[in-house]
């Protein structure tokens, strides 16, 4: 009976569909540069089943394999920038209510008040 993996069964539906997407873009990727499935697993160093899994997007197949099908096609440097700090949306805006909420509240001042501060000094 084959392992299951709790990633798998747990994955997210729009999760799932970005890494079918990723792994279909590879296989036609690996096709316009006319690479046959046995070179191109051995270029990333897995075998041909781990390779057609990573094809279809499976998500038990390791990063590892991902990431040297991305560098293989030159396109390393997008992972890198998947998870950049100035594009993570949710952080940004948590840290300007974070930042709203330091703010101290200054009470009102009354104009008898500021008139009597602007006469002392």
């Amino acid at each position: 009976m084959p392992k299951t993996s709790l990633v798998a069964n747990s994955l997210p539906p729009v999760a799932a569909s970005a890494l079918r997407q990723l792994g279909e873009n590879l296989a036609v990727a690996r096709a316009r540069r006319k690479e046959s499935q046995r070179a191109w697993a051995q270029r990333i160093g897995v075998s041909v089943p781990t390779l057609i899994r990573l094809e279809k997007g499976d998500p038990t197949v390791s990063m590892g394999a991902y990431v040297s099908a991305l560098w293989l096609m030159g396109r390393v440097q997008a992972l890198a920038e998947v998870a950049a700090p100035a594009a993570d949306l949710g952080a940004l805006e948590l840290d300007v209510r974070q930042a709203r909420r330091r703010r101290p509240v200054r009470a009102p001042v009354s104009i008898s008040a500021r008139l009597s501060r602007a006469k002392s000094e």
